[in-house]
């Protein structure tokens, strides 16, 4: 009954049902698939338009719910007990078996990201996709200003920080091979500001405050496991929320028509 059902669903969709498991593996393997990273994920994301429904509706009884952005064509799955913007929270507990934790590094480096992100918006320096151009040494630099905190020393750890950062779908990389910070960019993507809500940028950037980044075996989570699934939130330790209430709650909104 179920086979009909998914065989006829698969039809009306114009998509087989390789194709319809291939997008579901990628995304649950991802965590979230973006259009313009590459051109696997252009046309798994244009697959994806055409069966958006019955993706929805297969993940739903596993308690996992898709953040879709139109306009800069992304989608993130979220696991069970996630916040997801724009979404009512659940109200049965989960244990976060399909969330990974963000070490100290990854959560200070992603801080930094909205920070710097924030100020390029504020300036007009952001692209007709929502991005922003920034090198490594502005990300080094920010670090150390704001959480007195610096990139890693060893080649090794700093390119897995990276690629990291690559993987979350925050940011695109150019010159990552270089051993100089100076020569590696980053382009920062409109998804961070889904990861740090902008009380809590405020709250880092309150003068005076001491920010304490939060224990990587405890409270810090993010997405995927595997790198999989994930809830895209960013904790410092405290109780505050991270992730945007609705999806309204935007930097881009103001400039929406």
């Amino acid at each position: 009954m179920i086979e009909q059902a998914l065989e006829e669903a698969l039809a009306q969709s114009r998509v087989t049902r390789a194709e319809f498991s291939e997008l579901l593996v990628r995304l649950l393997d991802y965590g979230v698939i973006c259009r313009d990273e590459s051109q696997v994920e252009t046309q798994l994301y244009d697959r994806f338009l055409r069966c958006e429904q019955l993706l929805r509706e297969w993940l739903a009884p596993l308690g996992l719910r898709l953040q879709h952005d139109s306009r800069f064509q992304f989608i993130r799955v979220y696991p069970p007990g996630a916040e997801v913007p724009g979404m009512p929270d659940q109200e049965e507990p989960h244990h976060g078996g399909f969330r990974a934790r963000l070490t100290q590094q990854e959560v200070a480096a992603i801080l930094v990201l909205r920070v710097e992100y924030d100020k390029a918006l504020r300036e007009g320096q952001v692209d007709e996709h929502g991005c922003v151009a920034l090198s490594l040494e502005a990300l080094e630099l920010g670090l150390r200003n704001l959480l007195k905190m610096s990139l890693p020393d060893k080649l090794a750890e700093r390119r897995s920080l990276l690629r990291r950062l690559r993987q979350l779908r925050l940011v695109q990389l150019a010159g990552e091979e270089s051993e100089s910070v100076a020569e590696v960019w980053l382009r920062v993507r409109p998804t961070i500001a889904h990861f740090v809500t902008e009380a809590a940028l405020q709250q880092l950037l309150e003068p005076g405050n001491d920010q304490v980044i939060g224990d990587p075996a405890g409270s810090t989570t993010a997405d995927g496991a595997q790198p999989g699934a994930g809830e895209p939130a960013v904790s410092t330790g405290s109780d505050e929320r991270l992730t945007p209430e609705s999806e309204d709650h935007s930097l881009f909104a103001a400039n929406e028509s």
